[in-house]
């Protein structure tokens, strides 16, 4: 058990601080093999290429926002229990979520082959690099049963207090990813498909890293009897799991809009917009540890009924994201043209025109990065609290704001109206989850004092 954490006790500022930094390192070696992907299939295939990765974007964050968005609601319920002390229940909980989640692998793997390639036209991928969206995209969905179960793994390790071993995983496959790519794709030159193949062998070698941990923890060791499906579990599991994975897709299918739009600008476009969303995810990336440091944390004290150290969680959340928002953003001002210089080559005339298109969105996203901090803060926040419908409908104000953006910006700004569609997207989610966190913790104190 010593590699778990009790939220429940200890400064909380210190607390997320430290639960986040190993998460924040396992994602920046995440987002730095997601990274060196682009630049090896930029540099040793082509723009063509490049673009192929973009036009299959939102598709790939559907993907993984399934797989995430239905093992990280799983996880509230663990932390919860963990928190509380029930250690059974946690175990039936952990193999009742085994179920739903191999029924979720069945039916990801077979609608998600049937829908690539319509996506791929309703999305208007020019042909041109069509037919490797489509074949990055078919390697990837076929590999969602290792993508699902490590997430469930590393969603079970953070919801104890294990943030180590995640970043340990993390570790591991990013080294392999990269060796993977440079073997694969400049190597054997087997192009985007050894981009996807590695992908997926690196995710599989985590999994490995996550399991390996679990065989210390007591508190996660089931049998049989507790995978047994229980009606009551079942429904709590749903309940929390369903919202997230919607907002999610919901995310995702807001994305598919702007990347169809994107797409009719042609694919130097699509291939300066890929880089620098690609870029997203490393801006992103510490908003991310401290959402999942937050929901641990705010579902483990939850579990113990302690909302004062809630509230003071959230405010220290909200300071520490803010200041690590302003200073990501000055770092991306000043380096932006430098590190997205390193996922183009080619013609000369083409890479200037993707490295303008690309350095101008980067720039817009640095700007109004402190607002997509504080919508993970709230989010997270919600989600601890057991409240996995306001974040879903934040997913709906995120597609609404996206999709009208992206529509009708275009019209009157020309292409850098597509520029906007994020940050509109993060303002409303923002502003409905910080109003909806306040009022919610606000009832819960007051049920809790009578």
């Amino acid at each position: 058990m010593e590699k778990t954490k009790n939220f429940t006790q200890g400064n909380p500022a210190k607390l997320l601080l430290f639960f986040a930094l190993p998460l924040m390192v396992g994602n920046l070696f995440q987002q730095m093999y997601t990274l060196v992907d682009t630049i090896i299939v930029g540099q040793g295939v082509g723009v063509e290429a490049l673009a192929s990765l973009g036009a299959s974007e939102w598709l790939c964050w559907l993907f993984f926002g399934l797989a995430t968005g239905l093992t990280q609601g799983f996880s509230i319920l663990f932390s919860q229990y963990y928190g509380a002390g029930k250690y059974e229940d946690l175990k039936k909980t952990i193999g009742n979520a085994l179920v739903l989640s191999a029924a979720a692998v069945c039916l990801m793997v077979f609608c998600g082959q049937l829908m690539i390639a319509p996506a791929l036209r309703l999305l208007k991928t020019p042909e041109n690099i069509f037919a490797g969206s489509e074949l990055y995209l078919r390697i990837l969905w076929a590999g969602i049963p290792i993508t699902l179960l490590y997430n469930f793994a590393s969603a079970l390790l953070r919801a104890l207090g294990d943030s180590k071993t995640p970043l340990i995983a993390m570790v591991v496959a990013a080294l392999v990813n990269i060796g993977l790519d440079l073997l694969f794709v400049m190597g054997f030159h087997w192009g985007i498909a050894g981009a996807a193949g590695a992908t997926l062998f690196a995710q599989g070698c985590a999994l490995l890293a996550c399991l390996w941990a679990m065989k210390s923890l007591d508190c996660v060791h089931i049998s049989r009897k507790h995978a047994a499906p229980e009606k009551d579990i079942l429904k709590r599991l749903l309940i929390l799991g369903v919202p997230v994975m919607f907002q999610n897709t919901i995310i995702s299918v807001g994305g598919m809009v702007v990347q169809s739009v994107v797409n009719g600008f042609g694919f130097l476009f699509v291939a300066g917009f890929t880089a620098t969303n690609k870029l997203y995810g490393l801006l992103e990336v510490a908003a991310t540890s401290f959402g999942y440091a937050i929901t641990t944390y705010v579902a483990q004290n939850y579990g113990a009924g302690n909302y004062e150290r809630i509230e003071k969680g959230i405010r220290s959340g909200i300071i520490i994201s803010s200041v690590t928002a302003l200073t990501i953003s000055a770092l991306m001002l000043i380096f932006g043209k430098a590190i997205l210089s390193l996922f183009v080559s080619g013609d000369p005339a083409q890479t200037g025109q993707v490295l303008d298109i690309a350095r101008h969105y980067l720039n817009i996203m640095s700007y109004f990065l402190i607002v997509l901090y504080a919508l993970y803060v709230y989010r997270s926040g919600l989600q601890g609290l057991g409240n996995t419908v306001i974040p879903m409908l934040s997913g709906l104000a995120e597609f609404i704001m996206r999709v009208t953006a992206a529509i009708i910006f275009p019209r009157f700004l020309g292409q850098e109206g597509i520029f906007y569609a994020e940050i509109l997207a993060w303002t409303g989610a923002a502003v409905l989850l910080a109003v909806s966190y306040y009022v919610v913790i606000g009832r819960k104190r007051q049920r809790s004092a009578h």
